[in-house]
């Protein structure tokens, strides 16, 4: 699937299930592609959804920005004219980023307009997130930016950085993260699958110096959402810690919450039928209640 966010700017998508089921658009993390929902995407699916999962843009298939256009801001204005290229409002799966890009184009739509979706679930995202955990996203992106000689040598790299999950015994799903294309040097080498020019960008709007104003918008958009909304966070994720997620209910109490025992921040990949099985319970726990 494709959807025009802008003139001549386009988002890449897979989509499972009956386009008549109420729709469930998938928002991935930084760095990652909409290949990481698949899973996911197909339970859903076989549960009476229409699963969407999204590139964002800069990220897998989807447009990348000749101007570096990779704020907040424009991907909530990407998932806002997605939405509205839908035939009724999804709701939205986003992890990390795609949970952050949830609660604003939502939390801040303009006044007087109606709402975009009809639930948000946080996959291990809050308006106020561990420092050392997003340091280590940041280096595990920072790394191997000249790409990998095989697909092995990727896989290691992630092994590392993911020490508590099982090692697949096939790299085909890590291969389409990645990109295979000759370097500068004439070297056939594989790459991310996103834009480098993002890490620069993410890194001035993340660091502590802008750390307390990021939590205060994104906390003005959670305490104006109106929809049903869910945090999913991994039992022992860096990122979400149990205190960050406790604030966080504290301070927008209509918000449910769930730990998925034994998952990092990649919850969905940690524990995947865990994870998704809380996902359908909930969205079906809203729909009962319409």
């Amino acid at each position: 699937m494709k959807f025009e966010t802008e003139p001549g700017f386009f988002l890449s998508a897979d989509a499972w299930g009956n386009p008549a089921n109420p729709t469930v658009v998938l928002l991935h993390g930084g760095g990652q592609t909409r290949h990481s929902w698949g899973d996911t995407a197909q339970r859903l699916a076989d549960a009476g959804w229409y699963a969407i999962a999204l590139d964002a843009r800069g990220h897998g298939d989807s447009d990348w920005s000749a101007e570096g256009h990779y704020s907040i801001d424009y991907l909530a204005s990407d998932l806002r004219a997605v939405c509205a290229q839908l035939s009724g409002k999804p709701a939205l799966v986003g992890a990390s980023m795609g949970g952050m890009t949830a609660l604003i184009a939502e939390g801040e739509r303009p006044a007087g307009t109606v709402s975009i979706c009809s639930a948000i679930v946080l996959v291990d995202i809050a308006p106020r997130s561990e420092q050392k955990g997003i340091e280590r996203i940041f280096a595990f992106m920072s790394a191997n930016q000249d790409g990998f000689a095989s697909l092995d040598d990727a896989a290691e790299a992630v092994a590392a950085y993911l020490p508590n999950r099982p090692r697949p015994s096939d790299n085909s799903r890590l291969e389409k993260n990645l990109r295979f294309r000759t370097s500068a040097t004439g070297e056939a080498r594989y790459y991310w699958h996103w834009d480098p020019q993002m890490l620069a960008l993410w890194r001035q709007h993340t660091g502590p110096d802008q750390q307390t104003s990021n939590e205060e918008r994104l906390y003005r958009a959670a305490q104006a959402l109106t929809v049903p909304t869910l945090i999913v966070r991994g039992g022992i994720s860096d990122v979400v810690s149990e205190k960050v997620m406790a604030e966080f209910i504290d301070a927008v109490p209509h918000v449910r919450s769930v730990n998925v025992a034994n998952a990092g921040h990649m919850v969905a990949g940690d524990s995947n039928h865990a994870f998704t099985k809380a996902v359908i319970e909930f969205l079906k726990s809203e729909r009962m209640n319409e």
